[in-house]
């Protein structure tokens, strides 16, 4: 049985990266769930205390990242609230329906007419859009780079050390 914990554990922490890269799927959670399966079958010995605090912050960082990454980048760029939000709904609307072009295009787009509407002014408009597409894939890349480090931490703590 506690083989059988160890294969989901890892299955879940490979998840976890991979879903960082495809939208909707929330790699940190996976992450942790990967984690905390495992310490819940070690009978709460493995890892050790340290190890699962920092691997948990880990976790609970990337999902920040997920949730408000790009928020913040627009924000960042010049953004509304109201755009950032409404850009938010109407990225995944279209990412359901189209992937991940539809997330950026849709992403850009939104914010782009939203705050060209807002303040009338073209440059201003473009790099709010240009801000939160690139805060999305940004945001993407230190999910991933998190993610990874949780299961290789996880590796070196339980298979290692």
């Amino acid at each position: 049985m506690v083989e059988a914990m160890t294969l989901l554990a890892l299955a879940l922490l490979v998840g976890g990266v991979v879903g960082t890269v495809i939208p909707l799927v929330p790699g940190g959670a996976l992450s942790l769930s990967g984690l905390y399966c495992y310490w819940w079958s070690s009978g709460f010995t493995e890892p050790g205390t340290g190890t699962l605090v920092v691997l948990t912050g880990l976790g609970l960082f990337a999902l920040a990242v997920e949730f408000l990454g790009g928020s913040i980048a627009a924000k960042a760029g010049g953004a509304s609230w109201t755009t950032t939000a409404s850009a938010a709904v109407v990225a995944i609307v279209l990412m359901i329906v189209t992937g991940p072009v539809g997330l950026l295009v849709g992403l850009f787009g939104t914010v782009f007419v939203l705050e060209y509407v807002r303040n009338g002014d073209l440059d201003q408009s473009a790099q709010s859009a240009l801000y939160a597409t690139i805060g999305i894939l940004a945001s993407t890349a230190v999910q991933v780079l998190l993610t990874a480090t949780i299961l290789l931490g996880f590796v070196v703590a339980v298979f290692v050390l």
